[in-house]
């Protein structure tokens, strides 16, 4: 068995000290992560963390696997969505991992030191083997709820930009424009397509412009897309006016047999306001 009372208590003994030794051995020197901090309150906060690892992994010599699991869940859940580990790389936690897995080893052998022939090689090498299977098991463990945490923050993120880089702004009035810019794919153009209607019903828009002077490239059902966001207006009373249709979008639009007959199009955006104007 590889449970020992006594080993537990002499690395809880030493949990603080191996806090302090990971601490000052940490390569400060790279470019960004949680590690390189020299903030005060970060570093204490780090401290903290890492201490309490100690707390729960000297466990492993105590409890049932499941049990020290279970405890450890919380843990890792906790530091893997802080936003600092968050900003790390992940090749530097795992590298911490690492490093921290050969402390409990190097006092592993102090321990002996201490209590010389006391213990069979049978059970070292079992203490041996359960800190690097389950520092290993931590690393996996880890490395996936960063991952989806990473994950989360990213379509957040991607959320956010969706919803900056398609604003209906109001002009006048009912009037209102909507200036596209950069590449479009299908996600994006569905995302253009419910928040436009949204936001033009909130704001009680009547004539809505379309500038794609700013898009680069569509494919085809982007394009088709464009068109269906066009046809949806004019279902809840918005009147859609494009400017700034670049060759290439038009030459999609033609391709997709699409129909400009009751569609008012306009080459620049300044000569769609100005008619806005005479017509007000």
């Amino acid at each position: 068995m590889h449970k020992s009372k006594e080993l537990q208590e002499f690395l809880l003994e030493k949990a603080w000290q191996l806090t302090e030794e990971w601490y000052e051995s940490l390569d400060k020197s790279e470019t960004s992560g949680v590690y390189r901090t020299k903030d005060p309150k970060a570093i204490k906060l780090l401290k903290e963390q890492n201490y309490s690892f100690h707390l729960h992994f000297c466990n492993l010599f105590v409890q049932d696997e499941p049990v020290f699991l279970k405890e450890l869940e919380g843990w890792v859940l906790k530091v893997a969505s802080d936003e600092q580990h968050l900003s790390t790389p992940e090749y530097l936690i795992v590298r911490e991992f690492f490093r921290t897995r050969d402390q409990y080893l190097t006092f592993i052998n102090e321990f002996l030191f201490h209590n010389q022939d006391t213990y069979s090689q049978e059970v070292i090498d079992l203490w041996n083997h359960y800190i690097v299977k389950t520092i290993d098991k931590i690393v996996v463990w880890y490395i996936e709820r960063y991952h989806e945490f990473s994950l989360k923050r990213l379509q957040s993120q991607q959320e956010m930009i969706n919803e900056l880089s398609s604003p209906v702004i109001t002009l006048h009035e009912e009037v209102a424009l909507l200036p596209l810019v950069g590449d479009i794919d299908t996600m994006r153009a569905k995302y253009i397509l419910e928040q436009t209607l949204q936001q033009c019903y909130e704001k009680g828009v009547n004539k809505l412009l379309i500038d794609l002077s700013g898009v680069v490239m569509v494919d085809t059902m982007v394009a088709h897309q464009i068109f269906q966001l066009i046809e949806s207006l004019e279902l809840i009373g918005v009147h859609a006016i494009i400017s700034g249709i670049r060759p290439e979008i038009a030459q999609t639009a033609v391709q997709l047999g699409l129909n400009f007959d009751n569609i008012d199009v306009s080459v620049k955006l300044a000569n769609s306001i100005q008619a806005l104007a005479l017509n007000k």
